[in-house]
């Protein structure tokens, strides 16, 4: 740090610190919650640490400073991890008989307890799917007490069903014939899962909602949470997660059609549940077609994509968006697919 004057040397220390913490991100992806629950937390944090790794980078050019080596260094690293939160240029949404979309949405109980101060977010929430008309739905935080029906559709857990939890609901336009619970224990949270004929294809497609946190989004609530407290509480989360991860894997293996995965993680593609969910034979459609940040959660303080829509590598990805509509705290987000 030979040459700086005081306050560049505190900001290059500072800078240390976050291109450190950038840098041990890349390794949480092969750790196990339940064996460093504490290291797994700063998973939520990467996106943060990119946008400020990029903040130094750009301080220490405009003053054609070597220091700028360390943050291009670590983000050329990570550029996987920069392709995962922001995608430069969206594939055109190519055109093939053989498309057809599905649609993943978090819709929050359609707003049962006024989070939005909007009596019409039920409504709006039909309109929009009716507008987007996709082949196949997934809804999340689904109350089988607000039961909806949407003309065309067949559906799965969208009415009562002994024995399985509500929160999950799946329609599909193509024809379902075998449809399923995965249930998880201690917990409201559950994955479903439903197999539909497509022309000659069985396509297996899955939604779940893993394990929330229950992290405020509130700035002033957020404040009044201790760092021990959140630390505790988002690593238990993890663990459990890992827990109904490993369920939803078991389960999966045993069949051998090709498979589609959505919803909600409660957790980021930086973290050890989101590389065990992808494993080797899904790939991610916002990587491959998506634009911009691919924002899926609203959190108040950087972007979170938390929200995914995975699919077998057979599959040819047309087309990705992420719908910019406040109809709950998470955006609803499209892909087009097909099979060769």
């Amino acid at each position: 740090m030979k040459g700086l004057k005081l306050g560049s040397k505190i900001v290059f220390i500072i800078n240390s610190l976050v291109a450190f913490l950038l840098l041990t991100s890349y390794i949480l992806p092969y750790i196990p919650p339940k064996s460093f629950a504490t290291l797994s937390v700063l998973s939520l944090g990467v996106p943060l640490l990119i946008i400020l790794n990029v903040i130094f980078l750009i301080y220490w050019l405009l003053r054609v400073k070597k220091q700028l080596l360390l943050s291009l260094v670590v983000l050329l690293l990570g550029w996987n991890y920069i392709n995962s939160m922001y995608k430069f240029s969206a594939s055109e949404d190519i055109k093939d008989d053989s498309n057809f979309t599905v649609m993943s949405f978090n819709v929050r109980l359609f707003n049962k307890y006024d989070w939005l101060k909007d009596k019409t977010v039920k409504d709006n929430i039909i309109d929009f799917v009716k507008k987007e008309q996709p082949d196949v739905l997934c809804l999340q935080e689904y109350p089988r007490s607000e039961q909806v029906r949407f003309e065309g559709y067949h559906n799965f857990n969208a009415t009562y069903n002994k024995g399985i939890k509500g929160g999950q609901a799946i329609y599909s336009k193509f024809p379902i014939i075998n449809s399923g619970s995965l249930e998880f224990p201690n917990t409201y949270n559950n994955a479903i899962f439903i197999d539909i004929v497509k022309q000659k294809d069985t396509i297996r497609v899955y939604t779940f909602h893993l394990q929330s946190s229950g992290i405020e989004t509130d700035v002033e609530k957020l404040k009044k949470e201790t760092s021990s407290h959140l630390f505790k509480q988002v690593g238990a989360t993890f663990k459990a997660q890992q827990d109904q991860v490993e369920l939803f894997l078991a389960h999966k293996s045993k069949s051998n059609y090709k498979t589609i995965v959505t919803g909600d993680f409660n957790n980021t593609a930086y973290s050890y549940i989101y590389r065990m969910v992808k494993g080797d034979d899904l790939k991610d459609t916002f990587e491959d077609a998506g634009n911009g940040f691919g924002r899926t959660y609203d959190f108040k303080f950087f972007p979170m994509r938390i929200d995914f829509i995975l699919a077998d590598k057979d599959f040819t990805v047309n087309g990705f968006k992420t719908f910019d509509v406040k109809l709950s705290d998470h955006y609803p987000i499209k892909t087009t697919l097909s099979l060769p």
